[in-house]
């Protein structure tokens, strides 16, 4: 028996995400399946984030067992053979039979891409958020500096989250279920587009997208910059801003950290 890991980029348009759901449509499903055919054994994956439907990837990570006896290196060639053209794995290899993606402490980043334009792009449209309002880069920037840090993120999480209903249900007040660091927040524009890259130790459901929408309404002029702080102090998913299309985010990357 041994543990491959897969690195994995995905077009998440025609998926309902990451993890397997009423309609088998996952991105999870997809890989169990091909990869089950592919060694003749009932492959069930364990993957590092769970991204939303419609959001994108250039590196997620997962692990899988197997008694094949294909080479750890090759994995990556024999699954692509399989695969959609929308799905691909970038890079396999065997990892300790004990190694859990999702109990390692890990640096995850984002992007998100905003079409910032007059007129509608159709060749950008499936990866990036159209916004035709003139945006304030350097108002965003300002206002992103005061999320740097350790912090409660409770105002940027989807009220609907598991681990927020698991709270209200268990009467559970613990500011560390909210709380994650982030690294950096890098805005550049380039031409018409607006990428917005942020580095954490891990996200809560939605973070990103409101974190970025809420960057986009400052940025809009909606709001002054230190108004984030206020938002941060509410500890309210109301105060926050727009919870962004999935389409516009990617999950850049994952590193493992000792």
């Amino acid at each position: 028996m041994k543990r491959i890991m897969i690195k994995i980029a995905y077009d998440g348009t025609n998926y309902s995400g990451w993890q397997t759901g009423d309609k088998k449509n996952g991105i999870e499903d997809i890989l169990n399946a091909k990869i089950s055919k592919l060694t003749n054994e009932n492959i069930s994956i364990i993957g590092t984030s769970r991204t939303d439907s419609g959001v994108h990837a250039n590196g997620n990570i997962a692990v899988f067992d197997t008694n094949s006896d294909i080479k750890p290196d090759k994995y990556s060639y024999a699954i692509n053979n399989l695969l959609p053209l929308d799905i691909s794995i970038l890079e396999s290899k065997e990892v300790p039979l004990d190694f859990h993606p999702r109990k390692a402490k890990t640096i995850k980043t984002y992007v998100y891409k905003i079409h910032n334009s007059k007129i509608r792009n159709p060749l950008k449209e499936h990866f990036a958020h159209h916004v035709y309002y003139d945006i304030d880069i350097d108002k965003m920037i300002l206002a992103s500096n005061y999320l740097i840090g350790v912090h409660n993120f409770k105002s940027f999480i989807n009220p609907e989250s598991q681990i927020i209903q698991y709270a209200n249900e268990h009467n559970i007040i613990n500011d560390d279920i909210t709380t994650r660091e982030i690294y950096s927040i890098d805005i550049r524009k380039k031409d018409d587009l607006i990428e917005i890259k942020i580095i954490g130790n891990g996200f809560l459901y939605h973070m990103v997208r409101i974190i970025c929408g809420t960057l986009l309404k400052i940025g809009m002029s909606m709001w002054v910059p230190d108004y984030i702080k206020e938002i941060m102090d509410k500890q309210d998913r109301k105060y926050a801003g727009f919870t962004l299309p999935a389409k516009g985010l990617t999950l850049e990357s994952i590193e493992f950290v000792n």
